[in-house]
């Protein structure tokens, strides 16, 4: 399909990948995966290893949760070759690089300076909150219209996920503009750096409000993984720094058992989909049962 562009130019409308999207995501990873094995295989050593000293190793492993989720999220986007299935990822990821670059500014001196780390952090975050909105409109330009006849998530499904990726989002953003609110509640011990770092990590939940403008099981998918995966990472990390933790304090088991929700909720909407998914391509496999609002798509 081919449309025109505000100049008048032909533009093919494939939906594919452009280069430039997939070089973009080639020199991201590296990065995200150094980070990665950095603080969460060696999370008491950041002071000698990373950009800045992060205490306790819980803030150390969440943060190194995002990033592996991150890595595999760009590793889809070099073999994808359907622009709607990595679209969602992109402005959730300029929020959260976005915010970690105001952080870096509001809290220059907290970093060291003198590590190689902090050159390649304060450069990463200066610059690709910029880069990957760049990739974004470019992409997009290039977007297909959905076929109608696509898989699509139930209206249930669709509120559901975006309830909790908006509650991630409003948190993210209150932990990052009022640290000084959230810091005595907060069930480990946080600096006013740390809060905005882990209030970031949060607001990849805007991420869920894609299903309000695309509701497609293509769409979603790689954004489930992709969440799974950090929120698999992060209760994992919960239960290597349980001594961190304040029992006392309501929000870690809150937190505990809303990330336990979530994982459950997602594993489960995961199985469902993708048993429909194969269905539609076996015409012969036995379909679901239509009973619950999470198996019946949504047109």
């Amino acid at each position: 399909m081919q449309c025109c562009d505000d100049a008048g130019v032909p533009v093919r409308r494939d939906d594919r990948v452009l280069v430039s999207t997939r070089l973009l995501a080639l020199v991201i990873i590296p990065f995200l995966l150094g980070a990665f094995v950095i603080l969460y295989g060696f999370p008491r050593h950041t002071a000698r290893l990373f950009a800045w000293p992060i205490k306790p190793t819980m803030t150390s492993m969440m943060l190194a949760s995002a990033y592996l989720g991150g890595a595999y999220f760009f590793v889809r986007v070099l073999a994808e070759r359907h622009w709607n299935v990595i679209k969602g990822g992109f402005l959730p990821v300029v929020l959260f690089a976005g915010l970690l670059g105001v952080a870096t500014g509001m809290h220059w001196g907290v970093f060291n300076h003198r590590h190689v780390t902090f050159g390649i952090w304060a450069t990463l975050y200066f610059t690709t909150p910029f880069l990957v909105f760049a990739a974004w409109l470019a992409n997009r330009r290039v977007a297909a219209v959905p076929a109608a006849d696509e898989l699509r998530l139930s209206l249930v499904a669709r509120w559901v996920l975006g309830v909790v990726g908006l509650l991630a989002l409003i948190q993210g953003l209150v932990m990052f503009v009022a640290p000084g609110l959230v810091v005595p509640l907060w069930p480990w011990s946080i600096t006013a750096l740390s809060c905005r770092v882990i209030g970031a990590i949060f607001c990849l939940g805007v991420a869920g409000l894609v299903v309000f403008t695309d509701s497609r099981w293509s769409t979603v998918r790689l954004l489930l993984q992709v969440e799974m995966i950090m929120v698999t990472l992060i209760l994992v990390a919960a239960f290597r720094a349980r001594p961190e933790f304040d029992p006392h304090k309501a929000l870690a088991w809150m937190l505990g058992c809303g990330f336990i929700a979530i994982l459950g909720s997602s594993v489960y909407l995961w199985v469902i989909m993708t048993n429909r998914s194969r269905s539609r391509t076996n015409p012969h496999q036995p379909a679901q049962s239509e009973n619950t609002g999470l198996l019946q798509e949504g047109r």
